[in-house]
């Protein structure tokens, strides 16, 4: 045997550190990668809260129809959203907008919940959903299954009922 070609005790023991040192670099990186997809909170509107100005009974403008934080975000993949599209003056996304404000609170966490205001400027994320599902009519709802596909698309108001049945279904 030649001499170049053997491996010496303390070169094997510098790969077998160094392979163990890549080892738990990587073990660090999956768990790094694994609580940013499932332990930190989803890119949604959050502390959603009703108008308490709306008049049910008339197109009047009585403002943004519901209120909160993160408001001007989109949806994020790998959970279920609800999407609602609104115009301030519509008496129909009033109560639509209620019904919404009614499911964030049984939903919370499960489900992000995205809320457009069409008399509002909408960031990319928003407009991205707006030229993808909004049909033209008000109030618009839709619910995204976990992949990103239409469980409903609908124009009109929804019974929240049926909305949570849908829901549901998105969430087994």
């Amino acid at each position: 045997m030649q001499e170049g070609n053997l491996i010496t005790s303390a070169t094997f023991d510098r790969v077998a550190t160094l392979i163990g040192v890549v080892m738990c670099m990587t073990k660090y990186l999956l768990v790094a990668v694994t609580a940013a997809l499932f332990v930190l909170p989803s890119r949604a509107a959050e502390n959603l809260k009703l108008n308490q100005h709306l008049d049910y009974a008339s197109d009047s403008q009585d403002g943004p129809l519901i209120t909160g934080d993160h408001l001007e975000e989109g949806t994020v993949a790998g959970k279920p959203a609800y999407v609602i599209l609104y115009g301030e003056g519509c008496f129909n996304s009033k109560r639509q907008a209620r019904r919404t404000v009614e499911l964030y609170e049984k939903y919370r966490g499960k489900v992000q919940f995205v809320v457009i205001d069409l008399d509002q400027k909408h960031p990319a994320a928003q407009e991205e959903l707006v030229k993808k599902f909004y049909q033209g009519y008000i109030p618009h709802v839709v619910v995204l299954d976990r992949d990103g596909k239409p469980a409903y698309n609908a124009s009109g108001e929804v019974d929240e009922k049926e909305i949570a049945k849908i829901l549901d279904r998105t969430l087994q």
